[in-house]
């Protein structure tokens, strides 16, 4: 793992260091983690695809019936009024097609049936007239009409999917189309996962005066199992910098990343940053944002047994935020996602007022709705970093500029959409 880029944080001032530039340094600091494997389609749902998919075969692999109608030549019909055709056979879906049509003919024909050899183009059946052994058809059809080209879907020889591609239902059922039993797709990216803090209580223990239960490990666990992580769960870590070191270093022998939640705040009590820069190194601390100010980004260890480290603040709000925000995406980057893809972000007008002042990009819990065919968005009301129902009743972020004061009902303000995400 090269040394962290720190010449692109020369200037960086710890009270300052703003969202989309954090963001940024993390996305240029990362790499995609090495590492293949093969699966069977069924498998690899959710999966980055490792090698470009390569299509053996034309698909249509021939030129065949968009429609059930009937095939005729073009060139028979009549611009201006009807004309009758004979029929001379049928061509169904799956099997060879032994009929061909010659002037004055046409041929019965089914969804996906091969063209006979002779037509050009395809009338559908409710337009048409039969008449015994002949067909009427009505003036002002085009020519090529309801056919599928063999090849204009995916052709022989051409990438029908691209490598950093997540494998979703749509691209499965490509990749069978193409006869192709299994792919090779990157292992899923390795995540050690662990909480700290004395205060914490394991769920199924009594809780003792001023312990709580711990949260935030839960949360983390589901959003990185969601995004497709191996998650390796180490529990809770103690405020005691000897636990912390030996959990940093098993965490740094056995992942790729580490996420951690709470310790990296300037209490006496907090040890990860102090940790992280004695074990590896930090590349920064605090981000001009609220909620999710004190959070680390660095590594632990060195050669093989190193891992990035993503050091969450210990607010539960806090936590989703910042992996929304800076995890997912460095995450996402290291499984080899290319393109990689961004939060969808678009304005809504608010419905009610919102307290800021300038100097920090916010991340307010909203919920969104549509009043006259227009999005809008209102507040779950308080929000506390410590208030995790804000994000159970809330199905976005409003995202508040650094440089924007108080926000006023009425007022348009950007929003970011839960949906497929949380």
């Amino acid at each position: 793992m090269p040394a962290l880029p720190f010449t692109c944080l020369d200037d960086y001032d710890p009270e300052a260091l703003s969202v989309s530039r954090a963001r940024q340094f993390l996305l240029d600091t990362v790499q995609p983690v090495a590492g293949h494997e093969r699966l069977f389609v069924r498998e690899a749902l959710g999966r980055v695809l490792a090698e470009d998919v390569i299509s053996p075969v034309d698909v249509p692999a021939h030129d065949n019936s968009a429609m059930d109608g009937w095939a005729v030549r073009h060139a028979d019909l009549s611009p201006a009024g009807e004309t009758r055709l004979k029929i001379v056979g049928t061509a169904f879906a799956g099997r060879p097609c032994e009929a061909k049509v010659g002037a004055g003919e046409t041929a019965r024909i089914m969804t996906g049936a091969m063209i006979p050899e002779g037509a050009d183009c395809v009338v559908i059946q409710e337009v048409v007239r039969v008449e015994g052994k002949t067909i009427i058809v009505p003036p002002g059809q085009k020519p090529a009409q309801n056919i599928r080209r063999a090849g204009e879907d995916l052709q022989a020889g051409k990438p029908a999917i691209p490598a950093g591609k997540r494998l979703r239902p749509a691209e499965l059922g490509v990749i069978a189309s193409l006869g192709i039993a299994e792919i090779s797709v990157r292992r899923r990216v390795r995540v050690a996962l662990f909480s700290t803090g004395d205060e914490l209580i394991s769920l199924g223990m009594p809780l003792t005066p001023g312990a709580v239960y711990d949260s935030n490990r839960y949360t983390l666990w589901g959003m990185l199992t969601r995004l497709g992580c191996e998650v390796i769960d180490m529990g809770v870590v103690k405020d005691d910098p000897v636990a912390l070191e030996a959990a940093f270093r098993e965490a740094a022998a056995c992942s790729d990343a580490i996420v951690t939640s709470g310790g990296v705040s300037v209490g006496e009590a907090d040890f990860v940053k102090q940790l992280m820069a004695r074990l590896g190194e930090v590349a920064f601390w605090k981000i001009a944002m609220k909620p999710g100010k004190p959070m680390a980004f660095g590594r632990i260890g060195q050669g093989k047994e190193s891992a990035w480290l993503f050091g969450l603040p210990g607010n539960p709000v806090a936590v989703m935020v910042t992996f929304y925000q800076f995890v997912r995406p460095a995450l996402m980057k290291l499984m080899g996602l290319d393109p990689l893809p961004h939060l969808p972000t678009f304005a809504a007008r608010c419905t009610a007022p919102i307290k800021k002042g300038p100097g920090r990009t916010e991340f307010q819990r909203g919920i969104l709705f549509r009043d006259n065919d227009e999005w809008c968005v209102r507040p779950t009301g308080h929000q506390g970093s410590g208030m995790l129902s804000s994000m159970a009743h809330a199905d976005c972020f409003i995202v508040l500029e650094a440089d924007r004061g108080k926000v006023e009902a009425g007022e348009r303000v950007l929003v970011q959409p839960f949906e497929g995400l949380v």
